[in-house]
């Protein structure tokens, strides 16, 4: 039996791929290790959203050779499909797998030998418009929660991002398939399943035979059907457009059995200029809208944001903009990225171009504006009760345990075994100061006669 580790970058949508094809080798036989368990054969799982993905990879591959000399190393992921003969020159890289054969891991594993030394490795890798097959994915024994892939690819041509060119035009599962693997995932003890996707809002084209893809089903029909799903408490919508984050899927999500009131909703820019610079599909208004929408409906509700800083044609007045928006709108954090320049986008056509430690320092402004944000929300659900789902994830330092409340509160408490992937009622008492949430337990209520 030969053993295979996984090593995962990026975003949650490859971990539940990662996961899948961990269980697609052990059904050949394999048997999955850690890293550094002297693994036969290293799996690497790559992104492509930063101009780091070079460097990561190249890093993860030097760590494998170190753990194992004579391991076998495959490429696959976003960053395998787009510089596919670049990873294959990378010295101790044996296979590259691009989007469209990446879920033939298994099939193809029997057929690969090591590279010779000095000689590129084998690439498998079709053009992105031959990645149009649905695969269905979730992670597993990963994490507390599970990630489920409902959707993958994009059809918005945003001018910084590559994912349309790594993963092919939108395509969804079906609405029955994503049900039976919530099915599946909720007979293996999950309490919590998080939607992912490139742009899941998108939900609903399915590819049919000799035609274009057709729209058969929506997003807002998808979360109305999984929550009537038995076994799982929670659903919890990973990110989702703002355009395509309607008015009615908000109420639904307000009055919803399992889902929680947490939204990631992307922003990239509080500035209309630059929104138009980047492509983007709406304006700062409607932002402010659906954020306004779902305080009225849901006012503990978590919102966050993803923001791009440095994107070329940002000046200092338009990120002004930003910042001022941004201070002023009710969300709960950001994600602050850096934006890099990538091969075959529209954005590297656009000037002016923004110098690198202008885009450093706009990111440190956004940065402790987010620490800012998050504080102030965390304040506001002082004195409140809530639910914790808790992780099994032990800090050896201190002997506490940590997990999220249903608007994703990360709290603390002392270790009990008992509470590991469980849904406990706390009070939420005060914040500590590493900014996380302290919580007691809440009086029990007894019957009066």
């Amino acid at each position: 039996m030969k053993k295979v580790a996984f090593y995962t970058l990026g975003c949650k949508l490859n971990f539940s791929e990662t996961s899948t094809l961990a269980r697609m080798m052990e059904k050949e036989g394999y048997e999955r290790v850690e890293f550094n368990q002297q693994p036969d054969i290293f799996i690497i799982n790559t992104c492509s959203v930063t101009d780091n993905a070079d460097k990561k990879c190249r890093k993860i591959v030097r760590e494998a050779q170190k753990v194992n000399p004579d391991g076998f190393v495959a490429i696959l992921g976003c960053y395998a499909q787009l510089k596919p003969t670049e990873i294959s020159e990378i010295p101790g890289v044996d296979a590259v797998l691009g989007a469209a054969e990446k879920f033939r891991l298994a099939e193809l594993m029997p057929t690969f030998t090591k590279a010779a030394v000095g000689q590129p490795g084998r690439v498998l890798n079709s053009n992105i418009e031959e990645a149009i097959d649905y695969h269905a994915a979730y992670s597993l024994n990963d994490r507390t929660r599970t990630f489920l892939k409902v959707q993958d690819g994009c059809d918005y041509p945003c001018a910084y991002c590559t994912i349309p060119l790594a993963r092919g035009k939108s395509r969804s599962d079906t609405i029955e398939n994503v049900v039976r693997a919530a099915h599946e995932i909720a007979s293996r003890g999950v309490k919590e399943i998080v939607l992912t996707g490139v742009n899941i809002g998108d939900f609903g084209l399915v590819n049919v035979a000799g035609q274009a893809p057709q729209r058969t089903q929506t997003f807002l029909e998808l979360i109305q059907t999984l929550d009537e799903v038995e076994g799982i408490d929670r659903f919890r919508i990973s990110s989702i457009e703002p355009n395509l984050l309607t008015d009615e899927i908000i109420a639904f999500v307000a009055q919803s059995k399992r889902f929680v009131p947490h939204f990631h909703v992307p922003l990239q820019s509080g500035s209309n200029t630059v929104l138009g610079l980047m492509r983007r599909r709406y304006k700062r208004e409607l932002y402010a809208e659906r954020v306004a929408k779902i305080k009225s409906l849901m006012p503990h509700a978590c919102i966050g944001v993803d923001v791009i800083v440095g994107h070329p044609g940002e000046t200092n007045d338009l990120f002004r903009e930003t910042y001022e928006f941004l201070t002023e709108l009710s969300i709960s954090y950001l994600h602050v990225f850096t934006y890099s320049e990538r091969p075959n986008t529209m954005a590297i056509t656009i000037k002016p171009v923004v110098p690198g430690q202008v885009r450093a320092e706009r990111s440190k402004m956004l940065h402790i504006l987010s620490d800012k944000k998050r504080r102030a929300f965390y304040e506001s659900q002082i004195g409140r009760t809530a639910t914790v789902l808790f992780e099994d994830d032990i800090d050896e330092a201190t002997g506490r345990m940590q997990g999220f409340t249903e608007n994703y509160v990360r709290v603390v408490a002392n270790y009990d075994p008992l509470r590991i992937n469980e849904l406990v009622p706390v009070h939420l008492s005060a914040i500590n100061p590493e900014s996380l949430v302290e919580v007691t337990e809440p009086e029990p209520v007894f019957a009066t006669h």
